[in-house]
């Protein structure tokens, strides 16, 4: 799996890469990159949004189905089925357009933690002698020993320890062209003030990476408020509370790993509100079923474009019968006017 993973980091490296060579920075070309990437999944965002507004407008008529029927549970849960064929909807039909997103970001993901296979595209026995001749470096090697984050680590120190990759052969293991891209790279990271290849559990307080984890949790919990309420749902009690674990898992992790991986989250979480904002306007309960209604009277009026009458010997419509006995009763009373006459 982390195979697969490393892969699609490997083709969204090269337009992260892209992006870098233009700017130079690796914090902008983060964003840069993670615009890139919500585009593509622009089409799964908007399936999503339809499914979250369509389960949006489902859950205000089921609670409307719940007051009618009060205490009657049994005859509710009947309704509720007559209305989830009626609406033709499905528990499970928001999670599939999140499986692509999901396998998507976890290929960015490994493209920023491994930016030398992944970004650079150094070959992979170069980057393994690295890693083991970092590893074996006394004090050093004793931190960096089974660490994920093992290519970021290399960037941060490569200016120091480049003369110490070398091949069985005791020659220079990168050649003059990459050390050269590695040097660039590395000295790209430094954005707003943040080192993002510094990890926030080891810097002062004074650097102000603690800002990362703490903007990870801030954001994904402030975006989740505020799409709740947009799309007319609320999450209360321990639902809620279970809801707050991931963002705080979240920002865990970030206050552990290099800043590029928690800038990335931030990059990541602060875009894809602003598109689920963009694609509630458009996409929301109300617009939804202003369309479906519009699009069932369509349907309606061409069903019975399409219908084809009969004749029938003898037929009268109604609508001549009335016009008929409205003529004859005008004639009656003008007779009965003109006998009065004489």
């Amino acid at each position: 799996m982390v195979q697969i993973f490393n892969l699609i980091g490997s083709l969204f490296g090269y337009i992260l890469f892209a992006a870098f060579y233009i700017v130079k920075n690796f914090g902008i070309a983060i964003i840069i990159f993670t615009l890139i990437v919500k585009l593509l999944l622009l089409p799964f965002s908007i399936k999503q949004q339809r499914s979250m507004a369509a389960n949006a407008r489902f859950q205000k008529k089921q609670k409307e189905i719940y007051d009618k029927y009060g205490k009657d549970r049994l005859g509710a849960q009947m309704e509720i089925q007559k209305l989830m064929q009626k609406e033709n909807v499905s528990m499970s039909a928001g999670c599939l357009p999140m499986l692509a997103p999901m396998f998507v970001m976890l290929g960015v993901y490994y493209s920023v933690i491994n930016p030398l296979a992944n970004t650079l595209h150094i070959a992979a026995d170069k980057i393994n002698i690295a890693l083991n001749t970092v590893g074996a470096l006394p004090g050093l090697g004793t931190s960096f020993s089974g660490n994920n984050y093992g290519q970021i680590y290399i960037l941060k120190y490569f200016g120091l320890l480049q003369n110490n990759f070398k091949d069985a052969a005791g020659d220079m293991l990168f050649t003059a062209d990459e050390a050269s891209r590695i040097n660039e790279f590395a000295g790209g990271f430094n954005f707003l003030g943040w080192d993002l290849l510094a990890t926030p559990n080891s810097c002062s307080f004074a650097s102000m990476m603690w800002l990362i984890p703490v903007l990870c949790f801030i954001t994904s919990v402030g975006s989740m408020i505020v799409m709740q309420k947009m799309n007319g749902t609320q999450m209360k009690g321990c639902m809620f509370i279970f809801i707050l674990l991931m963002p705080l898992f979240t920002a865990w992790i970030a206050f552990n790993v290099p800043g590029a991986v928690g800038f990335y989250w931030i990059a990541s979480t602060v875009l894809g509100f602003i598109q689920s904002f963009i694609l509630n306007v458009y996409y929301n309960a109300s617009i939804i079923e202003a369309r479906d209604e519009a699009h069932r009277v369509v349907l309606r009026r061409q069903q019975e474009a399409e219908v084809k009458y009969i004749d029938v010997p003898g037929y009268v419509a109604p609508s001549q019968i009335s016009k008929k006995k409205t003529v004859t009763d005008e004639e009656k009373y003008k007779q009965k006017k003109s006998k009065k006459r004489w």
